[in-house]
């Protein structure tokens, strides 16, 4: 059975008490199932009215949960969303920017994604509904592992809420590849800045995906950095013993050694990006 939809309560009533698969943009969806039946019905949301774009209210960034890429990268959004913006350019090629949507690429929850550890350094939190009402959580207490998440199977993601920051707060991306576009991460690298009017660092996030089954924040180097001077000399401050939350795997893009190393090296190139005049 094919459901799609055009009012929300009646999204979520459909949810209630019968197992459906979920169809956003597709992108992920679709490869997952060619020439295999579909293991539920499907329940098709992107006739609900509601949930594209990004809307700027009082304490928080409201992005819809079928906001795309595309639609993300074309919205006039503050310098604290640059990292996920330069994320959105490296998930997939245009065709999938054009269809794939931000709560899917969570809800999918590949340890690769390229849209987590951008989400994570802001601090995200996932609106999720269902017919008992609406439950907030931090982004970090969604992902539960490899393609495991904490939504119950009568929710729906309705909405990413990411917190207003102060206008100085600056962010990045940095993703490392065996080429340039159209490839699974090896590493990947996201991190936030916020400097005092001392230009000394009051508040920094950064997140390393692709080299743990949940991408993580670097909580150690994150205590090490607040407090410093803002200036390149940051990137000195990165070394081994902070990655000791990953846990990178070794396969045919690179062994865990090489990506040890890599994030090193990616962590040194955001902390200068963020801290470039």
């Amino acid at each position: 059975m094919y459901l799609r939809p055009t009012d929300l309560m009646a999204a979520l009533m459909a949810l209630k008490g019968r197992s459906l698969s979920i169809l956003a943009g597709g992108t992920d969806f679709y490869p997952a199932h060619v020439e295999r039946p579909l293991p539920d019905d499907v329940l098709d949301i992107t006739a609900l009215p509601g949930m594209r774009g990004v809307r700027e209210e009082s304490t928080a960034y409201r992005i819809g949960a079928l906001t795309t890429w595309s639609e993300l990268l074309a919205a006039p959004l503050p310098s604290l969303f640059d990292g996920l913006k330069l994320a959105a350019r490296e998930v997939g090629g245009r065709q999938v920017q054009n269809a794939g949507t931000l709560a899917g690429n969570l809800c999918n929850a590949s340890p690769a994604a390229d849209g987590i550890p951008a989400l994570l350094t802001l601090d995200a939190e996932i609106e999720l509904s269902s017919c008992d009402g609406n439950r907030l959580i931090p982004l970090s207490a969604f992902l539960l592992g490899n393609r495991r998440t904490a939504r119950r199977a009568d929710e729906l993601v309705t909405a990413i809420l990411v917190p207003r920051r102060g206008p100085g707060a600056r962010a990045t991306f940095c993703k490392l590849g065996t080429r340039r576009y159209l490839v699974i991460s090896i590493v990947i690298v996201a991190a936030t800045l916020e400097a005092g009017a001392d230009g000394t660092v009051e508040r920094v996030a950064i997140a390393v995906g692709a080299c743990s089954e949940i991408a993580q924040r670097l909580a150690g180097l994150e205590a090490r950095v607040v407090g410093k001077p803002s200036t390149r000399a940051l990137a000195d401050l990165p070394r081994h013993e902070d990655l000791a939350p990953l846990s990178p795997i070794s396969d045919i893009r690179g062994s865990e050694e090489y990506r040890r190393d890599a994030v090193l090296t990616l962590l040194r190139r955001a902390l200068v990006e963020l801290t470039r005049e």
